[in-house]
């Protein structure tokens, strides 16, 4: 039986998104050989408030069962559990949301499908966030800000004004991703990001519960 999520309405889950600082986003091609429940146990004992699981190269099946083994450790830590691309395998795994790509599945179809979920979706200029808001997207990600290697993307890298040119147009919460190493994190800050999106600088790290720690001091509380 697939445990029930920590959170029980959308209101809560935005709540939850609101207090997010660090968004570790762990894929297994990532982790150093290390299994993915163990890294998402020590990001969440470092603080975090939000897991996203992406497994590009990988069945939903692997997807699925990664995700029920990481939903009570959620809860326990009462985290968001978010999962990339897959409507159905968050519906089955009783995630906490889903994060859907410009090719992926349209928002007011995952809204019909899933009401319960929180829906974020990836934007790279200003069009697509406005257009993500008018289908009812939860919050988007505004990337890649900075070069990267761990997600293909046709547009390159957006640079820091980016978030100024999007973010108060698009009005709604939003995360940044793409590149982003622990020196990045002043100026994002600086540049008004508030929930900062992150994969190798955390799911490589010798000590990941330690590095999500460091990371999160950096923020202004």
């Amino acid at each position: 039986m697939v445990l029930q999520s920590c959170f029980s309405s959308r209101e809560e889950k935005a709540a939850a998104f609101d207090a997010v600082d660090i968004y570790p986003v762990i894929s297994s091609e990532f982790t150093l050989g290390r299994p993915v429940v163990e890294i998402f146990e020590a990001v969440a004992a470092g603080g975090a408030k939000i897991v996203q699981l992406r497994e590009k190269n990988k069945g939903m099946k692997y997807l699925y069962e990664l995700a029920v083994a990481c939903r009570p450790i959620a809860n326990r830590y009462g985290i968001l559990l978010m999962i990339d691309d897959h409507v159905d395998v968050a519906l089955a795994a009783n995630a906490d949301g889903v994060h859907l790509g410009q090719d992926d599945l349209p928002i007011p179809v995952a809204r019909a499908i899933a009401p319960g979920l929180w829906l974020g979706n990836s934007t790279h200029n200003l069009e697509e966030a406005l257009a993500a808001k008018a289908a009812g997207a939860d919050c988007i990600n505004i990337g890649p800000i900075y070069p990267t290697q761990t997600k293909s993307v046709n547009c390159g890298a957006l640079g820091l004004g980016a978030i100024g040119r999007i973010a108060p147009e698009a009005g709604l919460p939003f995360s940044v991703m793409g590149g982003i190493k622990k020196r990045c994190i002043p100026e994002l800050l600086a540049a008004g990001a508030k929930h900062i999106a992150m994969v190798t600088e955390i799911t490589q790290a010798p000590d990941v519960e330690a590095r999500v720690r460091e990371l999160r001091a950096l923020f202004n509380r």
